[in-house]
């Protein structure tokens, strides 16, 4: 089943029971307010997570405003089913492909594939919201932020100096980036944007809400500069095959997760192409090579 805390009279959290190595303990279902209700990513399509949805609603409450921070299926699955339960209003900011960037695009028209990281190409929002747009009802008022790079489509949600991070900050674990519906550059420069503000608390889609929002936006951005730095290190003139370098620059990283690091170093390759700092001839092939310039 899944786990309801009650973190403040206007906040609760229901923990969808879906543990694993990319969700950590459970994808995170926010309820926002009292009265009319805002739903922060209703999770995944379960339906004990469902029950346990609702459940948390107290007596004469409704569920108004479904956001969705992006269209992951552990994110945005239970849509459907909520919305039929709740008649509630849908937010986003579009479907699966909105924001990609011109890079990601003409890499997926050459064929790019990507990582199977469960994409919902079913979610379309009744309301698109825009960077920088606000959702309100009683008591409460979101205010989205386009901040792409775990998906093109990835909004964080001001509430006042709290903020609703989904996949972008979390404490337990860095993002995963992958192309292309992830973009390394676009990563860094909305973690840069989201560090100028003064944060008081961030609540993650996955794992325990993050006390020092600013201190862990900080570790992340020296985690993927890092990351950056050994893959430079790790690239010579004559190449090396994408799963060699993943191997050299992940040797700290469990083995069974290195299809989702896999990914993480061709973000970072992307990004570096774009930079002039290395070279591919073909990003598309089977194991690519990737050689300095």
């Amino acid at each position: 089943m899944s786990v309801t805390e009650y973190l403040a009279q206007d906040l609760r959290l229901v923990r969808a029971n879906n543990p694993g190595p990319l969700t950590g303990s459970g994808t995170n279902t926010w309820l926002i307010g009292h009265g009319d209700v805002a739903v922060v990513d209703p999770g995944p399509a379960m339906d004990s997570h469902l029950a346990s949805v609702l459940a948390a609603l107290r007596p004469g409450e409704r569920i108004s405003h479904i956001l969705i921070s992006h269209t992951h299926l552990d994110h945005s699955g239970l849509v459907p089913r909520l919305v039929a339960a709740t008649g509630a209003v849908t937010a986003g900011f579009g479907q699966a492909f909105a924001g990609r960037s011109a890079t990601m695009q003409a890499l997926l028209a050459q064929g790019l594939q990507d990582g199977g990281e469960g994409i919902d190409h079913d979610f379309a929002p009744d309301m698109t919201l825009a960077d920088n747009d606000t959702v309100a009802g009683t008591g409460w008022c979101l205010r989205a932020l386009h901040t792409p790079g775990h998906a093109a489509n990835h909004l964080c949600f001001a509430w006042g100096n709290r903020l609703f991070s989904g996949d972008h900050v979390m404490g337990w674990s860095s993002s995963l980036v992958s192309p292309p519906d992830g973009d390394m550059a676009d990563y860094m420069q909305s973690l840069e944007r989201l560090l100028s503000m003064p944060w008081s608390t961030a609540y993650p889609g996955h794992g325990p809400p993050v006390d020092a929002p600013g201190a862990r936006m900080t570790a992340l951005l020296a985690h993927r500069r890092v990351r950056e730095a050994a893959l430079l290190g790790a690239i010579s003139t004559q190449g090396i095959s994408l799963s060699a370098l993943t191997a050299a620059v992940y040797s700290d990283v469990d083995r069974s997760l290195h299809r989702a690091a896999r990914r993480n170093v061709l973000a970072h390759v992307i990004d570096l192409i774009t930079r002039n700092q290395i070279a591919c001839d073909d990003l598309c092939a089977p194991d690519p090579v990737i050689r300095r310039r």
